[in-house]
């Protein structure tokens, strides 16, 4: 029974000393009528876009140079890096690219703005983006994840998206880049139904300057809903035991013989 009493007493301590170090976790409170209210005055986002033909241009009001500016470190990890063969991509195993990549896929995408944060479904590989405009700051070490942590203001009519927080993943960047990666998204509607996000790199370690990916435009389909995506369905892409890639040409529902 004295040793029970321990067991118990030392986890009751463990449990008190836990919850003084244990940060608190920010409470979100529920949008208000003014919240509604003040979002209605806003840029109507809301609506699926697809890519509008030639949608990819210059920066705007800036020359956009030939390539991404290596700091001379990354400059040489570039050199050693060996172009990927087709096998190697990925996606055709249904892995979706990260952060710029999936915003730039042939697919539509579904913006949604709620009090306090923008939601784009993206409809290649079924993902997800949740962009906080709510006033909290980048926490100071976000988790890496395909998309990272996106952090969004106003500027004007102009929502500005920096996003940090970056797993090492394929994602449409031709150059390596550091755990310091932070892509800065400007969304501005340039008509009723045209939306126009420019892109811009910065890497502190990587680049000796930010870099511009240019402005992808969108236009809006009103009458368009997102289609289901399940990439794995009825996926013929293969890779062999050599790293040859592969398509099954074969009916995959038809009856073995």
């Amino acid at each position: 029974m004295k040793n029970s009493h321990r067991i118990v007493l030392g986890f009751v301590a463990a449990s008190l000393a836990f919850g003084q170090t244990a940060a608190p976790k920010a409470t979100h409170p529920a949008p208000t009528a003014a919240d509604w209210a003040a979002l209605g005055k806003r840029p109507d986002f809301t609506g699926v876009w697809e890519t509008a033909p030639g949608a990819r241009g210059g920066a705007r009001g800036a020359a956009r140079p030939a390539g991404p500016q290596l700091t001379p470190a990354y400059a040489e990890k570039a050199k050693a890096q060996t172009a990927p063969k087709a096998e190697d991509n990925q996606t055709a195993n249904c892995l979706p690219p990260g952060l710029p990549g999936i915003m730039g896929q042939p697919y539509p995408i579904e913006l949604l703005l709620t009090p306090g944060q923008m939601t784009i479904i993206i409809e290649a590989y079924t993902q997800v983006r949740h962009i906080y405009t709510d006033g909290r700051p980048m926490p100071a070490d976000p988790d890496p994840n395909f998309n990272g942590t996106s952090i969004g203001h106003w500027d004007g009519d102009t929502l500005v998206v920096e996003t940090m927080g970056f797993a090492d993943v394929p994602r449409g960047l031709t150059f390596p880049y550091s755990g310091k990666l932070k892509i800065t998204e400007r969304f501005q509607l340039t008509d009723p139904d045209t939306l126009a996000i420019e892109t811009t790199v910065t890497d502190p370690e990587a680049l000796t300057m930010p870099y511009s990916m240019g402005t992808r435009t969108f236009k809006r389909h009103r009458s368009w809903t997102i289609a289901e995506y399940i990439c794995e369905e009825n996926n013929r892409n293969f890779v062999d035991q050599n790293g040859k890639a592969g398509v099954n040409l074969s009916n995959p529902l038809a009856s073995p013989k």
